[in-house]
């Protein structure tokens, strides 16, 4: 039986994981986590996808995107899957697969859900003991929230430029709300979400989206 197409519907935001196969490291240094974003900032531009958020660790990735066209987001990752699996592999001398066969993805609510998967996001480093502050870690888009880091593949979200007026607002307020730690029960609601492919939002709005799938 062919598998179902993700549902990733035009102009509403979905979170997507991707891991290494059985866990297995898709990053073994800075190169290729370049290499990575290059074809990442290439796939979004090829097939009308905004990126609004990332965060690159060893064995996986967290996105947040939104696509702009019918299946954008499956267009892009599987361009991303193509280009750099095969330049992985030369690099390394390696056949076969790289990264679990599907990704997860989790449709997300344009509100304070939305924030909260940003901040879950651009925590993961923290919560795995690899820095202690989110500003430490390069491979995310934390600085650009922030600070104004210039990210060529950043599209900030409504939600995140609604934090002020100006960028020293936003990027004030954003540093105020990642230093609210993300309650145990939002962790675990974001988890879910993305494990099982459920919408992330309000019962409203789970119901909106499941009705788009009829």
């Amino acid at each position: 039986m062919p598998r179902l197409p993700r549902f990733c519907p035009t102009e509403y935001p979905v979170h997507i994981v991707h891991r290494g196969n059985n866990r297995q490291a898709c990053f073994t240094c800075e190169a290729d986590i370049a290499a990575y974003a290059h074809w990442l900032a290439e796939g979004a531009a090829k097939y009308q996808v905004s990126i609004h958020a990332w965060v690159f660790m060893t064995n996986h990735v967290h996105l947040l995107l939104t696509p702009h066209i019918d299946n954008g987001v499956s267009l892009l990752m599987q361009y991303i899957g193509r280009l750099y699996v095969r330049q992985f592999n030369y690099r390394y001398t390696r056949t076969g697969t790289l990264f679990d066969g599907r990704f997860k993805s989790s449709v997300v609510q344009s509100s304070q859900y939305l924030l909260n998967c940003l901040q879950y996001i651009e925590l993961n480093p923290v919560r795995a003991g690899v820095v202690k502050d989110p500003g430490d870690y390069k491979w995310s888009s934390y600085r650009s929230h922030a600070f104004g880091h210039r990210a060529y593949m950043w599209t900030p979200h409504v939600i995140y430029t609604s934090l002020g007026s100006s960028d020293k607002q936003r990027q004030s307020g954003y540093r105020a709300l990642v230093s609210d730690s993300l309650s145990v029960e939002a962790i675990a609601k974001i988890r879910h979400c993305i494990n099982t492919g459920l919408v992330l939002g309000t019962e409203t709005f789970r119901e909106q989206v499941t009705s788009m799938r009829r």
